[in-house]
């Protein structure tokens, strides 16, 4: 028995040895440690489109004989006034005694408004206002009872006190007869009463005449009224251009030193709402040949060493003074060229189709028509004019 009982715990002995002695189990690999986390990028944001000027959209979407039209700043004519305005997509009318003279207040602004109606884009609406012996409105009793007193008469009456109230009566009733320009001050030096511009200046000197002058611009600014300084670069004691060339021999320095300081204060005084008008004297000591509204150099001498960058324009083109200069008649065509972005003419209807054949030739660059129709288009944003359009 305890032979069986060894014999079984024996074979107990042996299977568990086999058992023990079997392949080891083979332990399962650990997994790979999972990747750290990447930082977050968002997408690039897109950069966005620079804002688009409305003026320059406006000048974009503009042919180029609307270009053309807004450089020309004309007499009003006595008939087929609005029908023009759409003909030749004009920027703007001067209205003269003829066009005031008898009316009263509401059919002046009746036919102002006509004009307006007609044009796409609204129209500078001119006067010369100076007071004292040109007049164009207050010479209508209509209009006023007494006309406007000239600048040296406000002055002996109560100072730059009288004058700045007289520039503000005179800007209300413009406004309200649907006036936005008035071609003054007058910036001219003049001391002299034997000079032709003398009874239109304020007849006292550079200095005396620059703070007039500053009074006015800003007197005007402030009543959203477009000013004109004239007649640049200083009449001095020249004759009248109205009716032939006037010479001027005087030396640079006396320009710099004088006649320069009004138009300078202006500048300043009436910023983005002042223009300047260019005489047609010859002055020698800054362009021996050509009138100062035809010459290059005046026009550098203005951008460049007074730093004016508003609109520059011409007086009346159809003077004997310059009439003469453009032997194919094409004077328009030379006052763009030497830097004018207006155009001060009567012969309108001939002298537009003139610079529109210019550019389409190749004699005028349209970049020149560009640069002068953006100035003018600034003076109109300037002066109100162009709300709803940009």
């Amino acid at each position: 028995m305890r032979r069986l009982l060894a014999a079984v715990l024996a074979a107990l002995t042996l299977l568990s040895l086999a058992a023990c002695g079997s392949a080891p189990q083979t332990a399962e690999p650990s997994p790979a440690p999972a990747p750290p986390p990447t930082a977050y990028e968002p997408s690039p944001a897109p950069i966005p489109e620079p804002p688009v000027d409305p003026l320059e959209k406006l000048m974009g979407s503009m042919t180029l004989e609307e270009k053309v039209g807004q450089l020309f700043f004309v007499r009003c004519p006595a008939e087929s006034a609005a029908e023009d305005v759409q003909t030749y997509h004009l920027g703007g009318y001067i209205l003269f005694g003829r066009d005031t003279k008898d009316k009263t207040a509401n059919e002046l602004i009746q036919a102002i408004q006509s004009y307006q109606d007609a044009a796409a884009v609204p129209l500078l609406i001119g006067v010369d206002e100076e007071g004292g012996t040109v007049v164009r409105i207050s010479s209508n009793p209509h209009l006023r009872n007494e006309k406007f007193a000239s600048p040296q008469r406000l002055y002996s009456l109560g100072g730059m006190e009288r004058i700045t109230a007289d520039a503000r009566e005179k800007d209300v009733l413009l406004r309200a007869l649907g006036f936005n320009v008035n071609l003054a001050p007058v910036a001219d030096v003049s001391t002299n009463s034997s000079d032709f511009i003398y009874p239109r200046a304020f007849g006292q000197d550079a200095d005396a005449t620059a703070d007039y002058v500053s009074a006015v611009t800003a007197q005007m600014a402030a009543d959203g009224m477009g000013s004109v300084l004239k007649h640049f670069p200083g009449y001095g004691n020249n004759e009248d251009t109205h009716t032939g060339i006037a010479v001027d021999d005087r030396p640079y320095e006396d320009f710099v030193n004088s006649d320069f300081l009004p138009f300078s204060a202006g500048f300043e005084s009436g910023r983005a709402m002042t223009a300047v008008l260019v005489s047609h004297n010859i002055v020698e000591c800054m362009d021996g040949e050509l009138p100062a509204s035809l010459s290059p150099n005046v026009h550098r001498i203005l951008r460049e060493e007074l730093g004016f960058d508003g609109v520059v324009m011409t007086d009346d083109l159809a003077m004997e003074a310059v009439s003469a200069y453009a032997g194919n008649g094409a004077v328009a065509v030379m006052a763009l060229e030497a830097g004018n972005d207006l155009v001060l003419t009567t012969d309108y209807r001939t002298q537009i189709p003139k610079v529109i054949g210019a550019v389409e030739n190749g004699d005028l660059d349209e970049s020149v028509i560009d640069t002068a129709c953006r100035r003018v288009l600034r003076w109109k944003q300037a002066l109100g004019l162009l709300e709803g359009l940009v």
